[in-house]
């Protein structure tokens, strides 16, 4: 399409922030459109402020002192001279108050008409309308009535399971299931109660209980000339805590029939309500295929990059070309669906409590590389600061595939490339369902996450492979930082360089110990003519190890080759390996003797230091915890005692030697 076609404006304000607004950026910037973003206090740094052409601060980092000012949006609009606001998804998306005030003030709201918004808002009224439409509706009580014992007949005669549903909102908000007759009265006063705090409106509808439903969804886009189309459906149906995780199109397992009956009963329901612009008509699908009405969001949604990826159709062009006074670029023929597109949404959440939002720093936030099959949507950077105060949505990734099991595999693979620290999310969890057999089949529905949580929130494994990687990133880790010192000394040949444990009359060896949920555990390794040996967990491993060019570490273990990476995150070594991450602390290794050959034991460097006194020899007899080494660091003595009765065997450094933490500084025999 023409890029400013009839009528465009020359700017554009987006009134939100995050993904979605610089979302709506880039295709402003491509159709030649200048952009004009909007920040709060705790946003002045945001990516959408520095890819803007100009930015207007609105106020505090609460909501309702910055993005949920309408005043101040339209101020920054006048002041900008913004010809057109797009509200995005969220805030003020759906306000129809926001829609008027932006007509009265001569600015383009880049929506539906304030009427159409009003209409969608209340579900009652929306599935009123709807049935007047012939738009099939779920069974159930749509009246004014709010007394309670009407309301319970009412649920006596539709029948349970049923859903009590707050009339006002959306996102899972004042929704109950209600099982039987006698849970019905407690339901209702919680759903109430959650409404009015949520919407300030405690008006309720109930429906018939689909079991097992599907969440399917139909893009809309209607113009000015009364022109409606669809851009066929999305499936939703994973989701937790009623709120969407996942999203795919089409939807798999549909009927051509069923696809084709879906699309023109969402595009009647548009023109029902004289709608204009990007809509989303969402259904509850049964077991047996039957659809029904279940609410239109008036805006663009989250979801929108897998409509994107099949149709080629940028719809955020689409939405400013509609409000310029255009008419829809393509009509219903002209639109093609081609392969199959999957999104997930990362979150700064917590799996394992319920996904329950966390805040944090994106100490680390690296993503695969961007293709014509995997679209990274990101509102934030590495060293972003993911606030309490906002959805804490990080990134949409979104993969596209000929058929849906080349999707998954995608999916799943860009899943193990992403690299996320510093902040509680959901990744693992999403890199486990990826992976989840019956999500692979497309055997799923609403109540899928809840239904299989315990397999889905796995907590992490320690093992010995786990052990050995973090051992080989520590000793790769060395060799290159003493390589680095090496090439920058005067002598680089210099023996003392080389980080290969080398011992006199000895084989080089030495322990490593690491912390796990609050253990610790200890790691033994034998240097050898190519790689090493290394004890861990009970079990001896040959390995080989190097770093790659991304810095990711490359290790052989027992001739199974493993790539994996190994993040630092706020203190701890963050272990990523193709299926898991897990956390491990360095620790100080035990002060004791600890076998890595049956009859030899081991006293490790607690600390980097000076040796200043060396108070055993070879041969010597010594009691437990008898004074061995005393090392110095800081002006601080530290002195190393004897772990267990037994015979000082090999002394492997000198009063003036330095080592490192870890090292090992003696041999003995227990007795």
């Amino acid at each position: 399409m023409v890029s400013g076609g009839s009528g465009m404006f020359d700017k554009l304000l987006i009134a939100n922030r995050g993904e979605i607004a610089c979302r709506i950026i880039r295709s402003a910037r491509a159709m030649g459109v200048r952009t004009v973003a909007v920040y709060s206090e705790a946003d002045a740094s945001a990516l959408h402020v520095s890819m803007a052409d100009e930015a207007y601060l609105l106020g505090g980092a609460a909501a309702a002192d910055s993005y949920l000012r309408i005043d101040h949006i339209l101020e920054a609009a006048r002041r900008s001279g913004a010809g057109a606001i797009h509200p995005g998804y969220g805030f003020l998306s759906e306000n129809a108050d926001f829609a008027e005030a932006c007509a009265e003030s001569n600015i383009v709201f880049v929506g539906p008409p304030a009427a159409a918004i009003r209409a969608m808002g209340s579900k009652s009224e929306a599935k009123r309308l709807m049935a007047v439409a012939g738009v099939p509706v779920v069974p159930g009580y749509l009246g004014a009535s709010q007394d309670a014992a009407e309301l319970e007949s009412r649920a006596a005669e539709i029948g349970y399971p049923l859903m009590i549903k707050a009339s006002a909102g959306g996102g899972g908000k004042g929704m109950r299931q209600v099982a039987r007759a006698s849970e019905f009265a407690s339901a209702l006063a919680a759903a109430r109660r959650e409404a009015m705090a949520a919407f300030g409106d405690d008006h309720v509808l109930l429906e018939r209980y689909v079991q097992y439903p599907r969440h399917i969804e139909v893009q809309v886009f209607a113009d000015n000339e009364g022109n409606v189309v669809h851009l066929f459906e999305r499936d939703c149906s994973m989701q937790r805590r009623h709120q969407k995780v996942l999203e795919e199109a089409p939807a798999p397992g549909f009927s051509d029939a069923t696809r084709t009956r879906m699309g023109a009963a969402a595009c009647e329901a548009a023109r029902a309500i004289g709608y204009r612009g990007a809509g989303t008509v969402e259904f509850i699908v049964d077991g047996a295929g039957e659809f029904f009405f279940m609410e239109m969001n008036t805006r663009l949604q989250v979801e929108h990059p897998v409509t994107e990826m099949i149709t080629g159709i940028d719809l955020v062009e689409w939405q400013l070309q509609v409000a310029a006074g255009n008419p829809l670029p393509l009509d219903q023929a002209e639109i093609r669906g081609d392969g199959h597109a999957i999104e997930v949404r990362l979150y700064a959440e917590d799996p394992a409590r319920d996904f329950l939002p966390a805040a944090g720093t994106l100490s680390r936030l690296r993503f695969p590389p961007q293709s014509d099959t995997l679209r990274i949507d990101c509102g934030v950077r590495e060293g972003d600061v993911v606030s309490v105060h906002y959805d804490p949505m990080i990134a949409k990734i979104i993969v596209w595939d000929r058929d849906r099991d080349g999707a998954c595999r995608r999916l799943l693979q860009a899943l193990q490339q992403t690299q996320l620290t510093g902040l509680t999310s959901n990744l693992d969890f999403l890199v486990t369902l990826a992976a989840n057999a019956d999500f692979r089949s497309a055997n799923y529905d609403t109540g899928f996450i809840a239904r299989n949580r315990d397999s889905l929130i796995v907590k992490p494994d320690l093992d010995g492979n786990v052990l050995c990687l973090a051992a080989l990133h520590t000793l790769t880790e060395r060799k290159a930082q003493a390589a680095t010192q090496a090439r920058a000394s005067e002598d680089p040949y210099s023996p003392w360089q080389v980080c290969d444990g080398w011992r006199l009359n000895d084989t080089g060896h030495e322990e490593l110990s690491f912390s796990f949920d609050g253990d610790q555990h200890d790691v033994i390794i034998r240097y050898l003519a190519t790689g090493f040996e290394i004890v861990a967990d009970g079990r001896s491993y040959l390995a080989e190890a190097y770093r790659d060019e991304d810095g990711g570490l490359v290790a052989t273990l027992d001739g199974l080759r493993t790539r994996a990476s190994v993040l630092p995150d706020n203190g701890e070594r963050l272990i990523v390996t193709p299926d898991r991450s897990v956390r491990l602390g360095l620790s100080a290794p035990r002060l004791r003797a600890r076998a890595f050959e049956p009859g030899a034991g081991s006293v490790p460097a607690a600390m980097p230091g000076k040796i200043v006194q060396v108070l055993v020899a070879e041969g010597d007899v010594v009691e437990k915890n008898q004074p061995l080494v005393v090392l110095e660091a800081m002006k601080m003595a530290h002195t190393l005692l004897a772990p267990a009765a037994g015979t000082i065997g090999t002394v492997h450094h000198a009063v003036e030697d330095t080592v490192e933490e870890g090292w090992e500084l003696l041999h003995f025999e227990p007795s």
